[in-house]
């Protein structure tokens, strides 16, 4: 057996292990959440956001479910619904300011904020071997600018808990700093991201706006940015960089208002988002979210995990 095949076994033997884990029931002590608990999902009218959503709504938490389709994300939620879940629907385009704050103001005022916040919403253009940049703008305005916006947005919205509030950033392992293959091949840009000490929001942003300015006049192919999906992942590189740092400075929240951020990697899923090429089910691939949501045995932040393990950024 070669190497691919060996690393192909050990992926499905963890998916089998995910979906035992999956049917195992909290117990009493370990639930800390209740029907009073409200979980926000952005992008959820579909795909992996969907199932986070039917996930976290199985165990017993109220879920908004958010789209930028009214349409489709009404649709979505009456299916929910019509199981006798706990889910509602309320608009969201996490790229239009003004969205974001009409949906901050409605979720202030019908529950007093939120527990949990999962940033699923992101996009990609590219397809099998393809690495257009041409939606770069799109790409990165979407998954790395207006999760931040969502973040910045609800961080003052989240509610006082002993258990922390949670906020989690669905990213991918293309965003590593250093993974072997797809990777900023500049050394000292990539050795001043992954010094979390030193890490700020200006040169993250500075990042990908030097990356956008390429794109623009041409320039990009030899910037030493990543050779594989290059736009969707350096959106994923800096919100995993985003990541780290605000759970840096959330750390300093005093008990009772702590705010635990992580990220994960969902893995190549079916859904549309892959043209269903994906080797990884959409149940599988939310698990981790939900894990991440509702942990109560320990308290994590400022990490990436994949499959309910921790790995490197």
């Amino acid at each position: 057996m070669g190497k691919k095949e060996r690393a192909q076994e050990r992926r499905e033997k963890r998916r089998q292990e995910i979906s035992h884990l999956r049917t195992i029931p909290y117990s009493d002590h370990q639930r800390w959440w209740s029907n009073d608990t409200i979980a926000v999902v952005t992008g959820s009218n579909r795909g992996i956001g969907f199932e986070i959503s039917h996930q976290l709504a199985s165990h017993g938490l109220t879920v908004v479910l958010t789209s930028r389709e009214t349409r489709v994300g009404e649709e979505a939620t009456k299916i929910m619904q019509e199981e006798g879940l706990n889910v509602v629907f309320h608009q969201l385009d996490i790229v239009d300011p003004a969205s974001i704050e009409t949906f901050s103001d409605w979720i202030k005022e019908k529950y007093g904020g939120l527990d949990i916040l999962i940033n699923n919403a992101g996009v990609n253009f590219n397809f099998g071997t393809d690495n257009s940049v041409e939606f770069a703008e799109t790409v990165i305005q979407t998954n790395y600018f207006g999760t931040k916006s969502m973040i910045k947005a609800m961080i003052p919205l989240m509610r006082p808990s002993p258990f922390g509030a949670r906020i989690i950033n669905v990213t991918s392992r293309l965003g590593r700093l250093n993974g072997r293959r797809n990777r900023i091949a500049n050394v000292s840009l990539r050795q001043q991201l992954e010094d979390v000490d030193t890490l700020s929001e200006e040169l993250i942003d500075s990042t990908v706006n030097t990356f956008l300015e390429q794109v623009k006049n041409g320039t990009w192919e030899s910037g030493e940015w990543p050779q594989v999906f290059t736009d969707y992942s350096l959106s994923k590189l800096a919100a995993n960089a985003y990541t780290r740092l605000m759970a840096r400075i959330l750390s300093d929240q005093p008990e009772g208002h702590k705010i635990y951020m992580n990220c994960y990697c969902p893995g190549w899923v079916k859904t549309a988002m892959t043209a269903w090429a994906g080797h990884t089910s959409p149940e599988v691939a939310a698990d981790t979210a939900v894990w991440l949501a509702l942990i109560s045995d320990q308290f994590v932040s400022g990490k990436f995990f994949a499959e309910r393990r921790e790995i490197n950024f």
